[in-house]
């Protein structure tokens, strides 16, 4: 491999993020004298006084030693996330460079994911900042596993050999999996890191299985190389290699973007995991599997698209199963963190769609695009409806109620803010216009359409329609119910989560409103695929 040090300004967002982890874990040396932190209220001075207190001694309070300050890590986090999201919106507008010999490439397409990845990471620990503090559980590792995951995850979606895959996978998965298991109360976040890791491994280990048969045929593990054998034709032995190897790379990335046979980690992960975590995963987690799946199957197994054989059907089957299953099992949850998990399994479904349409040549810079608009105003709506889950569960972590519905009546007169937010993303999550979620199902959907896929389309519509009942269900929770028993919502502690909050919602607001001003910001992006 040739390498050559203007490289690295391709891949400059995720090199950003990564000094901003390292400059975090080496600030950790500095704390002196740190117990772990334990999730829950601290003891009060008498109380931490007196459990340290000899037999007969005289029982007067001492000020407990005071945990050293970590909030300046939130806004150093931010800032690094603010400054990749910089580096990759500045070069929008660029022309396609290929990286490392052609094993990366910085293309509008990736710069968009990249973008999308840093903004989810901007608004998650902001959200995070004020959940943490609020309860007591702000350890250092925290955002720096966060900035090492959005690292990952923007290589992921430049990358475009197997082998460069593999490695961001797993640099972002390793750290999401840590981030899962992250609050230590109870058996629920260690079980769901560790259901998350058996699971994630094994979907590793079938793309790596795919990648080997890739090589296999082809003797190289780039995209490029993969495309160029699929158009010579080549030996029938190695034709049907590659047909297999699709598959399971196809296989390995529908268990990280959540597609139905492959979704059983969800609820449980989405539930156990803190709420700023899920946000995180939900947005920049699919952003990146989705922008990897599309590169491999469009650039590296484009030619091997339709047929009895191609992926296109495959892609269709799991669009279907996925929209289907992932509506209904959202129905029955009284849980508004598993509904939002099985709800990002329909979402996952919808995106299908749009990889489907990808198939064809003529509609292929329209679906590129309407995949693009869905993953940002998915990515906005869910981190601003998990942030203000982050909020409803901090007031329930600390008041010992449960996780329902009911925790949910009456936040209209608690807290109107936050109400009126939630409705605005429940809403948008179920494709009701003037909001982003009913634009991007809209761009999927027509560019269906123009791909020959019609009855897809419908079923999504139809399918959207069935999700109406639990998304506008929490609405109703928020609005006509009677207000909960418990604390209110405290505003003292709102305001870093509110302003994440607001700022969700106002972009949901504005690609509902102004999608155009998205459509032209992403021009070139669209043409990446294109023949």
């Amino acid at each position: 491999m040739n390498y050559d040090p203007n490289d690295l300004y391709g891949v400059l967002p995720a090199l950003i993020l990564s000094a901003g982890a390292l400059l975090l874990l080496t600030s950790e040396v500095f704390l002196r004298n740190v117990k772990p932190a334990v999730l829950g209220p601290a003891p009060g001075p008498a109380e931490a006084a007196q459990r340290e207190l000899p037999p007969g001694a005289d029982a007067k309070p001492q000020a407990a030693p005071a945990p050293p300050d970590r909030r300046y890590q939130a806004w150093v986090a931010a800032a690094f996330a603010a400054a990749a999201l910089w580096a990759a919106l500045s070069r929008l507008g660029d022309p396609a460079v290929p990286l490392f010999s052609g094993a990366a490439v910085s293309d509008g397409f990736g710069r968009v994911v990249a973008a999308v990845v840093c903004a989810a990471l901007l608004f998650s620990c902001i959200v995070a900042f004020s959940y943490l503090e609020s309860l007591r559980a702000t350890r250092g590792e925290f955002y720096a596993l966060a900035l090492f995951s959005a690292a990952g995850m923007c290589l992921l979606a430049q990358a475009t050999d197997l082998i460069v895959i593999f490695i961001s996978l797993e640099v972002m998965s390793l750290a999401v999996y840590a981030l899962c298991a992250y609050l230590r109360r109870g058996k629920r976040p260690a079980e769901a890191a560790f259901k998350y890791f058996i699971l994630g491994s094994f979907a590793s280990a079938i793309f790596l299985y795919g990648a080997a048969l890739a090589f296999g045929a082809t003797g190289s593990t780039r995209l490029a190389d993969v495309a160029a054998a699929l158009r010579s034709g080549g030996p029938s032995g190695a034709s049907a290699l590659l047909y297999a190897a699709v598959a399971l790379l196809a296989s390995g990335f529908a268990f990280k973007v959540a597609a139905v046979p492959f979704h059983m980690w969800v609820p449980d992960v989405y539930d156990g995991a803190p709420a700023p975590v899920t946000g995180f995963m939900a947005a920049g987690v699919k952003a990146a599997a989705f922008a990897t799946l599309v590169r491999i199957l469009v650039s590296g197994f484009g030619d091997a698209s339709t047929g009895p054989r191609g992926w296109r059907a495959l892609v269709i089957w799991l669009a279907l199963l996925t929209m289907l299953f992932g509506n209904l099992l959202a129905i029955p949850q009284r849980s508004v963190k598993r509904m939002l998990a099985y709800s990002a399994i329909a979402h996952a479904g919808y995106l299908l769609v749009a990889v489907a349409s990808m198939a064809s040549a003529s509609p292929r810079a329209d679906a590129t695009q309407g995949l693009l608009f869905y993953l940002a105003s998915y990515a906005a709506t869910v981190i601003g409806a998990f942030g203000v889950v982050a909020i409803i569960e901090r007031r329930l972590a600390l008041s010992g109620a449960g996780d329902d519905l009911s925790s949910w009546s009456g936040l209209s007169d608690r807290h109107p803010g936050l109400a009126a937010a939630m409705s605005l993303f429940m809403v948008s999550l179920a494709g009701v216009p003037p909001t982003a979620g009913f634009m991007a199902k809209l761009t999927v959907f027509r560019a269906a359409i123009e791909a020959g896929l019609a009855p897809l389309a419908i079923f999504g519509v139809l399918t959207s329609v069935a999700g109406l009942y639990y998304y506008l269900r929490v609405v109703v929770y928020v609005y006509m119910y009677p207000s909960a028993k418990g604390e209110p919502v405290q505003g003292g502690r709102l305001l870093s989560a509110g302003l994440a909050i607001a700022g969700c919602a106002l972009i949901v607001l504005w690609m509902g409103i102004q999608p155009g001003t998205f459509a032209s910001l992403t021009q070139s992006a669209a043409n990446a695929f294109g023949r």
